[in-house]
């Protein structure tokens, strides 16, 4: 009420300057009370005071003012708004009330709802394929009064919906430009039919608040999106008067009273509820990850959620239910524009988004494959504009080139745009293939659950000295950060790992086992029964629902890690040495470890010993499908072994020559490597930083050489697509799988009959521990 109240008095809707000449006068909490509350109460009177304090302020109404709760403001509270009523509010933009909104909600809360305030750059992002320029190219091609009329009615018709409104930024950004659209319609009659004409059709303004409907659970936000489409009218309305002075008049009696919107913005969970119909829906539902849903939702919802929505996978993110959702409401020839995450266009959310879209008659117009989120989230976005039906006209797809906001941007005009978002070819359809789940040669490292587990060269020193013994159940712990940030590459941490022990054996290990005890146990027990007591309220309020036993299965074996990966950990230490690369990385850079060393859960594990299968990983050609189809974290490849690694072909006839060749490659690239960080001291990340600048540089060259060595063990050209070539190969071996016939799979070929002369010695090394705890490696 008090921003209606300073807006309006700055644009003419109020008695120039009464809102601020009554805070001045409040100097007392009983006169706030008194003159604010009753100035209020005159704005939501019909008949205007014939005189006294409040003579000449009109009937506002509109729901704003419909209750008025008059209170008793500090001293500190009248100068705060003082301070805010000085300044000219018909300057304000109502798209900074969603930074009011989001401050006005602490962070936890914040967390719970995944609510962020959008900027109006990435609003304009939704607003203008979705709604502007289908209009604006209607207003272009009408050359006849007749075009025009039908223009001006289908505007006035023309219904948009946000079904995570906020603070009411998107719907008021697309009311303000539809605004502008009808008045270059009434500009452009005037110009070309006379004056008469546009008097015929009217200097009203044919857009109304009434067209605009939100839905959000939030009653704060609600009420705040009211006031800003309020507002929104009024501010068109400003821009009306400018532009057809003439007719100032017919737009001033608009103004007054507000409309009414208590029907249109509705306070609920949008995914429970039936929605307004719209002829397009936009917005920015809440950034939600599938791994805090749990944790912020609740399992009770969470239960809700996917009993309500069975097709959508379990592990999408919780904005793919809204995409679904605007899909499913939108009728033919409508359309939508939607914020989510950028796991949207990624495997199980694509799916159960995007996928489904284009499944389903939807045509994706315009996107933006994946940018940094303006707000505070720390989060990657993508932007999707669809259609539901055809579209013949151009489509545009945006890509952001590296992580700064302002570009480099690759933009192509397209035939189609495809679920993936991506310019590359789509290898979203690639099966996983039988070879290659068998084989069980890709892992995540392990993870330990809880810091108890982890100790410090320091600590381990101490307790291998105490007891030698020890050397069973503490090994060193290797994040992937430690093997790209440190020169030379060397585990920081030591775990205690009793995997496969229990606990009688456990506890055999005298101090480590008293360790966990007194720090793990505790926790876990906490944890448990936290557990239990959430899903006591989940079973009360429905019997059937499926019960969480995460923390309690940790109970039962609290003594061990959360997951140890008994299967990875029994694969490397049948070998000499094992690859891993990051889980999450920029770059393509894989390394061969002792198998005396525990890979952390940053890690992906391969089982491989030879340099032939380091030389596929390597390569460029696993380095594109790895990016086309893993996940991301904000800028960063995931690497998933059920959608990379599971449906990666591997060369199915290459010779022994070849074979050889990719081994001599990967033993050379890895020795460049080698030679360059020992004679400058240079980490891994900051070895493979300098292969991004410009100019000649040797690792550049080995890579090179090593990614022509595997096109030649596939019967890939040089110049060849490696996306495509993949993907017709994958969907080969699936056919001959499917068939029962034989097919190569991850690591050596058969029929190789000399591997030990593949299998080089180099790997990272960890030294014994010394009294003074040092754990230096070497690679």
């Amino acid at each position: 009420q008090c921003l209606v109240a300073m807006v309006s008095e700055d644009v003419g809707l109020l008695p120039n300057g009464i809102f601020l000449e009554l805070l001045e006068e409040c100097d007392s909490a009983s006169k706030s009370y008194d003159l604010i509350g009753n100035l209020f109460k005159q704005m939501n009177t019909e008949r205007s005071a014939g005189g006294g304090r409040y003579k000449g302020v009109p009937y506002f109404n509109g729901g704003i003012f419909q209750e008025i709760d008059p209170v008793e403001l500090t001293s500190g509270e009248i100068l705060l708004l003082i301070q805010a009523a000085d300044e000219d509010w018909g300057k304000v933009q109502p798209a900074v009330f969603g930074s009011l909104f989001q401050s006005s909600m602490d962070q936890k809360e914040r967390h719970a709802h995944g609510a962020h305030f959008t900027n109006e750059a990435d609003i304009q992002k939704v607003v203008l394929p979705t709604l502007v320029r289908p209009f604006r190219k209607r207003l272009e091609d009408a050359d006849t009064l007749k075009k025009l009329l039908a223009l001006r009615q289908a505007i006035e018709n023309y219904r948009v919906l946000d079904p995570a409104c906020g603070s009411g930024n998107f719907l008021y950004v697309a009311f303000r430009e539809l605004s502008k659209i009808s008045l270059d319609l009434i500009a452009k009659v005037r110009a070309n039919f006379g004056v008469d004409a546009a008097k015929k059709i009217g200097f009203g303004m044919p857009v109304r608040t009434q067209q605009f409907y939100g839905i959000d659970h939030t009653p704060f936000a609600t009420e705040l999106t009211k006031v800003t489409l309020a507002l929104a009218k009024e501010f068109s309305l400003l821009e009306g008067q400018e532009r057809f002075r003439e007719f100032q008049s017919d737009l001033l009696n608009q103004a007054l009273p507000l409309d009414n919107l208590d029907e249109n913005i509705i306070c609920g969970d949008a995914l429970f509820m039936k929605w307004p119909e719209a002829d397009a829906i936009i917005g920015n539902p809440p950034f939600q990850s599938k791994n805090k849903m749990q944790k912020e939702l609740g399992p009770e919802y969470l239960q809700k959620i996917r009993g309500a929505y069975p097709d959508i996978p379990g592990r999408a993110d919780y904005c793919v239910y809204w995409f679904r959702k605007a899909h499913d409401s939108l009728q033919e020839g409508q359309r939508a524009g939607l914020v989510g995450t950028n796991t949207i266009r990624q495997n199980y959310a694509r799916e159960g988004g995007l996928d489904y879209i284009v499944e389903h008659a939807g045509t994706i117009t315009e996107a933006v494959s994946s940018q940094p989120w303006s707000g505070e989230a720390s989060v990657h976005v993508s932007i999707v504009n669809w259609v539901k039906g055809k579209d013949d006209g151009p489509k545009f797809l945006f890509e952001l080139t590296g992580n700064d906001r302002q570009g480099p941007w690759k933009t192509s005009e397209l035939p189609s745009i495809n679920s993936s978002l991506s310019f590359t070819t789509d290898v979203s359809g690639a099966k996983r293939l039988k070879v290659n789940i068998g084989s069980k040669t890709c892992f995540q490292g392990q993870t330990h659950g809880h810091k108890g587990f982890l100790l410090s060269p320091q600590r381990a020193a101490a307790l291998l000295r105490e007891d030698k013994e020890n050397r069973d159940v503490i090994f060193p712990f290797l994040t992937w950060n430690d093997m790209l940030s440190t020169f030379p590459p060397a585990p920081k941490r030591y775990v205690i790992d009793f995997h496969p022990r229990d606990l009688i054996e456990s506890a055999r290990y005298t101090a480590p086992f008293a360790m966990l005890r007194k720090e793990v146990l505790p926790d876990r027990q906490k944890a448990a029964q936290e557990e239990e007591k959430r899903n006591a309220g989940l079973l009360k309020g429905n019997p059937k629902a499926r019960a969480n036993v995460h923390h309690a299965n940790f109970l039962k074996q609290w003594w061990l890690l959360s997951w140890a990966r008994a299967e990875m950990i029994e694969a490397i230490h049948s070998l000499s040495r094992y690859l891993i690369c990051g889980q999450v990385t920029k770059r393509p850079i894989f390394e061969f470890v002792s198998p005396d060393i525990h890979p952390n859960a940053a890690c992906m594990v391969f089982p491989f010993e030879d340099d032939y299968s380091f030389g596929i990983l390597q390569s460029a050609i696993h380095w594109a499908w790895f990016v086309a189809k893993c996940s991301t974290l904000t800028e960063r490849f995931r690497y998933t072994s059920d959608t990379v690694f599971d449906t990666f072909p591997w060369p199915q006839s290459p010779t022994p020559a070849q074979v050889t060749r990719v081994a001599e490659a990967s033993q050379e690239l890895r020795k460049v490597r080698r030679k360059a960080t020992d004679e400058t001291n240079l980490s891994l990340r900051k070895l493979y930083q300098l292969t991004e600048l410009p100019g000649e540089n040797a690792l550049k060259t080995a890579h090179a050489d090593l990614d022509a060595a595997v096109r030649l063990a596939y019967g890939m050209g040089q110049k060849s697509d490696p996306l495509s070539f993949l993907l017709i190969l994958n969907a080969e071996i699936a056919s001959l799988e499917e068939k029962g016939t034989d097919v190569q799979g991850p690591g050596l070929p058969k029929g190789i009959k000399s591997a030990a002369v593949l299998i080089s010695t180099d790997r990272m090394e960890v030294q014994p521990l010394t009294p003074s705890a040092g754990a230096p490696g070497k690679s």
